[in-house]
């Protein structure tokens, strides 16, 4: 079972507890935006099977929104983080190539 950390509370959540909200750090664009940018957003996404970074919710708990990075492949938690973080934070990424040392980084 995946158990992840909510940075905003503290409390370590079983998956059941918490909501998938799809790829970290996207760019979201606004109703100004073009086909091509929409388009990417909606329909083009990473979906590596290794190191991943993710939004989860807090559902049966605080309610708020956090960034998770993760083996898709182990299930290994290399950290969590709160939502407003606009890139992985330096010492999860010195974790994950740590434990990853062929991973080429965050994109």
């Amino acid at each position: 079972m995946l158990v992840l950390t909510c940075p905003n509370c503290g409390v370590a959540a079983e998956e059941t507890e918490l909501t998938p909200g799809g790829e970290a750090h996207l760019t979201r664009h606004g109703p100004g935006a073009s086909d091509d940018d929409f388009t990417g957003y909606m329909f083009e996404r990473k979906n590596p099977r290794g190191v991943h970074f993710e939004r989860w919710r807090h559902s049966f708990g605080c309610g708020k929104w956090f960034h998770a990075a993760r083996c898709t492949a182990t299930l290994e938690v290399f950290g969590t983080y709160p939502a407003q973080t606009t890139e992985p934070p330096a010492e999860i990424v010195a974790r994950i190539k740590d434990r990853r040392p062929d991973w080429e980084g965050y994109e």
